[in-house]
């Protein structure tokens, strides 16, 4: 089998939209584009630029690599392509909760697949993508765009994917600290009260129901979260704060993107003032910020000439 050298994009994703904890995920638009060249020879090249590439390790540890050798042994090539070259152009925010370690594990799986002539199918490499990052809600919509519910039975993950009826962008604010998700996931609790699980579970369908509707008026309080977020709230000051400009200045709803630290806000039409009054919240609690207004992306990991 003879590989190419091919070219990806990946969106960055936002899971969890508040209530649905590990569930849901949204393709935002930036990117981490990623070329490979397979090898047949021993030998790792990695060359890195943008975001992170001062601590993305151009190693074997590389998760890039990892996740492109898990093609290379599902399909029967690790002992055809022994190595590879790599370039990553990256733009998604390295450990903000925007989805960057499924854009890599996608960008490898995705070029890997191109590489080899797309021996696998999509469901193959959601299967591939949720072994590695150990759960759906950002692989997903990294894969396939739009905004995802995920979940897994028997170890197979299935995705719902749907493209919202109701218009929005996406508000993101970033805040000038990292928050590795394994500190993020460290200060959740064991087990949940019940009453906190029925927040959760009406929020997530009274969510859900509003955008495959399109009836805004049913988003009030269709982010409200018990499980997660108040728990993660102690490592990002004035998390709630910003939550109150957000919706203060007409945002349709603000959460914790994945696990943090950035927050994110639904608006429409008024996206640069909800931006501006999310960072003056931030800043009265003194965390410096930046901030993106981004859209959903529809597409997903894709070939790029």
């Amino acid at each position: 089998m003879d590989a190419k050298t091919v070219k990806v994009r990946v969106p960055g994703t936002s899971a969890n939209l508040g209530p649905g904890f590990d569930t849901l995920g949204i393709a935002c638009s930036c990117y981490n584009d990623l070329e490979l060249t397979l090898l047949r020879e021993e030998g790792l090249e990695i060359e890195i630029h943008g975001e992170g590439a001062e601590n993305i390790p151009r190693t074997s540890r590389n998760i890039v690599w990892r996740s492109i050798q898990k093609v290379l042994r599902r399909v029967g090539c690790a002992d055809e392509f022994k190595g590879a070259r790599i370039v990553m152009d990256n733009h998604v925010p390295l450990s903000r909760g925007l989805g960057s370690s499924a854009t890599a594990i996608v960008g490898g799986i995705k070029a890997a697949n191109e590489a080899l002539g797309n021996p696998l199918k999509n469901r193959d490499l959601l299967k591939i993508a949720t072994d590695i990052e150990g759960h759906p809600d950002n692989v997903a919509p990294a894969i396939f765009g739009g905004m995802t519910i995920s979940t897994v039975r028997n170890g197979w993950p299935e995705t719902f994917r749907f493209i919202p009826k109701i218009r929005f962008k996406m508000v993101v604010v970033v805040p000038d600290f990292f928050l590795p998700t394994k500190a993020a996931r460290e200060v959740l609790p064991e087990k949940v009260d019940r009453a906190d699980a029925i927040v959760n579970i009406g929020s997530t369908a009274m969510m859900i129901a509003a955008f495959i509707k399109g009836s805004r008026h049913f988003l009030r309080n269709a982010f409200d979260d018990a499980l997660h977020q108040p728990y993660r709230a102690e490592l990002i000051p004035g998390m709630y704060d910003v939550f109150k400009a957000a919706r203060k200045e007409g945002a349709l709803g603000a959460f914790l993107s994945g696990a943090g630290p950035c927050l994110m806000a639904l608006a429409s039409g008024n996206e640069r003032s909800v931006a501006e009054a999310m960072q003056r919240a931030f800043k009265a609690n003194n965390v410096e910020s930046a901030y993106m207004i981004l859209d959903i992306d529809k597409e997903g990991a894709r070939l790029i000439e």
